[in-house]
């Protein structure tokens, strides 16, 4: 092998090796910024599967997490706390985060409200959102369209 080619790989085997220990991928993305880092990590997938392990779990008022239960603004906290960021256990605070979102520019991971600020879901794309909604129900999966269209009040982007 020529010193012309044996050069050029010694060099992008070393480079590869020591992103490897790094846990970065050779020509991956460069993140320049906090936000721009969990907007990656927010990945729709890894939203959409950890909302469905949550499905089922029982309505309690005042519940924050799958062992007790939640509420409708436990389950939100809950989930983005999963994803390292905090949000208060109340839904007119947590449509205080954020900014606005308008209904056609909803993305999965945004804050969906409900009932003059009184309900909150996540949404997951597709027109579907999941929440906690009431007494005697479990987490689920819902539409913004029929029952819920006249009682949404808007959406919050916390990313």
């Amino acid at each position: 092998m020529s010193d012309r080619i044996r050069i050029p790989l010694l060099v992008l085997v070393v480079a590869a090796c020591i992103c490897a220990r790094a846990g970065v991928a050779v020509g991956a993305p460069v993140i320049s910024d906090r936000h721009d880092a969990q907007r990656v990590a927010w990945d729709e997938r890894r939203f959409g599967l950890f909302a469905n392990h949550l499905l089922g779990v029982p309505y309690v008022y005042g519940g924050s997490s799958p062992a007790s239960g939640f509420d409708c603004s436990g389950f939100t906290s809950y989930v983005y706390a999963h994803f390292g960021i905090e949000l208060p256990h109340y839904s007119v605070a947590q449509y205080e985060s954020g900014r606005e979102v308008t209904r056609s520019g909803l993305e999965p991971g945004d804050l969906v409200f409900f009932d003059r600020l009184g309900h909150v879901g996540l949404y997951l794309g597709g027109g579907s959102f999941v929440h906690a909604p009431h007494t005697g129900a479990r987490v689920s999966v819902d539409t913004l369209s029929g029952w819920y269209a006249g009682r949404y009040d808007g959406a919050r982007r916390i990313l």
